[in-house]
């Protein structure tokens, strides 16, 4: 579903990906473990188009995806939750949950919409809120949701699991179980260790300095 082939990366100059090479399988969990400031951001930052390579490709579903516009992978079932949220403050939950369908124009929004309901109804709760009235904990699900909204076929996680209370971290593992039980999804999932996604995927990666080696999970 997803596959890096000799990927590099710099930001200002400063080489942050070396020549990364990984593969998400089809209907998998994977982890990308490592340390910040070890290049996990910048790895999916460039999946998504959103910074731009200097070598290398990323193919996501077998198509080539290395220079595509940020915009079109909601329409090709990607989902991306960033670790800032990036949500948009003065939209409701709701709102932000349904924009990449709005982006995609795709005419199945209100059943995604149920669906993702079930899967994390807290959000429902709030659905009419703001999203700056929200507690970091509850943007983090929004963000969740807004991924699954859009990530039909594959999801990329950066830290999921950054920052939020032992009790939502729970949370957040049981909704991925889910998913992963489904067995529907591909996943990204990145981490600065491995300790609550380890249960979770088939692979890990790690990355240091910019490299990324190949474990087992």
């Amino acid at each position: 579903m997803l596959r890096l082939h000799d990927v590099s990366v710099s930001i200002g100059g400063a080489e942050i990906l070396r020549d990364v090479s990984m593969e998400v399988g089809p209907n998998a969990f994977v982890a990308l473990v490592g340390r910040n400031g070890a290049g996990k951001t910048t790895l999916m930052r460039s999946v998504m188009n959103l910074l731009p390579v200097d070598g290398g490709t990323i193919e996501i579903a077998g198509r080539d995806t290395t220079r595509a516009s940020p915009h079109t992978h909601a329409r090709e079932g990607v989902g991306y939750m960033p670790e800032d949220r990036r949500l948009v403050p003065d939209w409701t939950v709701e709102e932000n949950i349904l924009l990449p369908v709005w982006a995609a124009h795709t005419d199945d929004g209100p059943a995604r919409l149920a669906r993702i309901y079930g899967l994390i109804p807290e959000v429902e709760k709030v659905a009419g809120r703001r999203a700056m009235q929200l507690s970091g904990g509850q943007q983090k699900l929004v963000a969740l949701a807004r991924a699954f909204m859009a990530g039909t076929r594959l999801m990329i996680l950066d830290e999921p699991f950054e920052g939020v209370a032992p009790a939502l971290v729970q949370r957040l593992v049981e909704i991925l179980s889910t998913l992963r039980q489904e067995g529907d999804h591909s996943v990204l999932i990145s981490e600065s260790d491995a300790i609550y996604s380890t249960a979770l995927v088939d692979h890990i990666y790690a990355i240091e300095r910019g490299r990324a080696s190949a474990g087992t999970a």
